[in-house]
């Protein structure tokens, strides 16, 4: 392979550098060597003082865009759609700018003569010029900064900086525009009056640019489509968005935030972290930002108080694939629910994923999307922990129907909130067996459970009587191939059942409930909206939930997390795990000694 040379320390904070050019191998070069790539208007958002390239545009010259504008045009097939992609996910502009829209430039959409200020002192004169020649056409003139200037104003009355997205939204005609905006401009489809890019046709420079671009995956090290960096770019940009609002954290474990903090990673300092809700909520309106709180530990009055201090309140849970490994164990998790509404799990009240789920368009690419990753799933045995273990024998009498109940920890939110009533796995296993006398009921203890760290342990002697087979220590998606049924309360082991075609009846109300997917014992409010599965899964696994590649820690699309679960070492105990594990121990010696399992 030939050499490439690149500077130093690129290769060494861009690991996946080498997929750029499978073709190549990549040396270090010598100090105050220039790379003969750049971004362009494929820009990386900034991550925490990270920005990780996906698609760069690479020739060997001082300037790679301007040599590549230089080429002759290419046959480009479906540039049209690309640059409506590349559009709608606002990319290219400098991180951290406000975006707030053609409303919030006072114009109806795409009606104004914008004219860009330069910010340089020496180039006075030639905006005056391009401010006069606005100002003889008709319609609204608007005079703003250039998004990727960085000097004083030249002009009188420029707006301040603004993400380059909200500019294009009002502009009909761009004056001034820098070789980099009008690059933007040009995805849009608005006029560029002047400058270096004058006169070119857009999709002509378009199709140069990415004729030199080469694209590639962070996760697995790897050449990809550009069309595949558009979507992680817009993924990162949507995320850092997110997390650039959030400026206080309220009931975070130490032990998960440094995953919160790559979780909310943006251009701007992470938020702090609190223990009451006094300071969290008075740090969030210091920082003119939003409280974001685990919803399990929030105190029932936070919703109240924060409304009163006018602070926004965000919602946080662990996602429905969590990790290789128990969270109780101290194990960080890897996707989140985050929900602006309320906890998902609360059918008191409407949440993100509700209504998601209620009104979402899911196109028929997005539901093969779905069924792709739901194979994938089921095809891995994925669960929610993924925890290993002997796969056991469900050996019922012939014609006796298996039922799975899943047990769960009695005090979790979810079962307070959604359970319809039900206290606990005594009372659930009471309901079915009345509901079920002739199934074959497996009962299967929580983890959390099994292992001592939770509340939920049933007599020996009472569960003997309810149960017809207890099955502890075994992965759960052995179990589900063995069973004909699911009966659960809320239990996510419900959701995990029907990716894999299993009936579910529920007993409460979780997340899944009431879409016509399972047969409900208590009808979830709100809801009727007639799901296929797929579209849950859509839903549920690709839409709502918040993936962080535990390995680069990047957000990352639902896929690469399931490819992770390949690598328990990328989840592994907390420096406390030990002493968990001890008080597990003494938990379980003492329940054996008073008859619980």
């Amino acid at each position: 392979m030939l050499p490439l040379p690149v500077p130093a320390p690129l290769l060494a904070a861009w690991p996946h550098l080498p997929a750029f050019w499978p073709e190549r191998r990549l040396v270090a070069g010598p100090p105050g060597l220039a790379p003969a790539f750049a971004p362009g208007p494929f820009r990386p958002p900034s991550l925490g003082g990270r920005e990780m390239p996906v698609a760069l545009i690479c020739a060997e010259a001082p300037d790679p865009v301007a040599a590549a504008l230089a080429q002759p045009v290419p046959v480009m097939p479906g540039l049209s759609a690309l640059l409506a992609r590349f559009a709608a996910a606002r990319l290219g502009g400098p991180p951290g700018l406000p975006d707030p829209g053609p409303a919030g430039l006072g114009v109806p959409a795409r009606s104004a003569v914008v004219v860009l200020d330069p910010c340089d002192a020496t180039r006075r004169a030639e905006a005056l010029a391009w401010l006069a020649a606005a100002r003889a056409t008709p319609g609204p003139v608007l005079v703003a900064r250039d998004p990727f200037a960085t000097g004083a104003p030249v002009l009188p009355g420029s707006l301040p900086a603004l993400d380059p997205w909200t500019l294009l939204d009002g502009a009909r005609v761009l004056h001034g525009a820098s070789r980099d905006m009008a690059l933007l401009a040009m995805a849009a489809g608005v006029t560029v009056a002047d400058g270096p890019l004058a006169g070119l046709d857009g999709q002509e420079c378009w199709a140069r640019l990415l004729a030199a671009t080469r694209c590639a995956d962070p996760f697995r090290r790897r050449p990809c489509r550009v069309e595949e960096a558009v979507d992680l770019l817009a993924l990162w940009k949507a995320r850092a968005a997110e997390g650039r609002q959030v400026a206080a954290c309220l009931g975070i474990h130490p032990y998960k935030r440094p995953r919160l903090r790559a979780l909310l990673a943006s251009d701007r300092p992470p938020p702090g972290f609190h223990a009451t809700a006094g300071r969290a909520i008075a740090a969030a309106r210091r920082g003119g930002g939003a409280l974001l709180t685990w919803s399990a530990s929030a105190p029932d009055d936070l919703p109240a108080r924060a409304a009163a201090a006018g602070v926004t309140l965000l919602w946080l849970e662990d996602g429905f694939i969590r990790s290789a490994g128990l969270g109780a164990a101290f194990r960080p998790g890897a996707s989140f629910a985050l929900d602006r509404r309320g906890p998902y799990y609360d059918p008191a009240r409407p949440s993100d994923l509700e209504q998601l789920l209620a009104t979402a368009d899911f196109p028929q690419s997005l539901l093969a999307r779905a069924a792709t990753l739901r194979q994938a799933i089921v095809a891995r045995g994925i669960t929610k922990y993924n925890l290993g273990g002997e796969a056991p024998r469900i050996a019922a009498p012939p014609g006796r129907r298996r039922i799975l109940v899943p047990g769960q920890v009695e005090d979790d939110a979810s079962v307070r909130r959604g359970g319809a009533g039900i206290s606990g796995n005594r009372a659930l296993l009471h309901r079915i067996r009345a509901a079920e006398p002739d199934a074959f009921l497996v009962y299967k203890p929580h983890p959390d459970i099994e292992a001592g760290y939770r509340r939920g342990r049933i007599p020996a002697a009472e569960l003997a009587g309810l149960a017809d087979l207890v099955l502890e220590g075994a992965p759960m998606a052995a179990v589900l191939e063995q069973v004909d049924a699911v009966h659960t309360l809320t239990s996510l082991t419900g959701f995990e059942a029907l990716l894999r075609g299993i009936p579910v009846t529920c007993w409460g109300m979780p997340f899944y409930a009431g879409w016509g997917l399972t047969e409900d014992r208590a009808a979830p409010p709100r809801r009727g909206r007639a799901l296929s599965l797929d579209a849950l899964v859509a839903g549920a696994l690709i839409l709502y939930p918040r993936c962080l590649d535990p390995l680069t820690e990047l957000p990352c699309p639902p896929e690469v997390l399931i490819e992770r679960m390949d690598q328990p070492a990328l989840f592994p105990p907390g420096r406390f795990a030990g002493l968990r594990a001890v008080e597990g121990f003494v938990r379980r010696s003492l329940a054996r000694l008073r008859g619980l399992r």
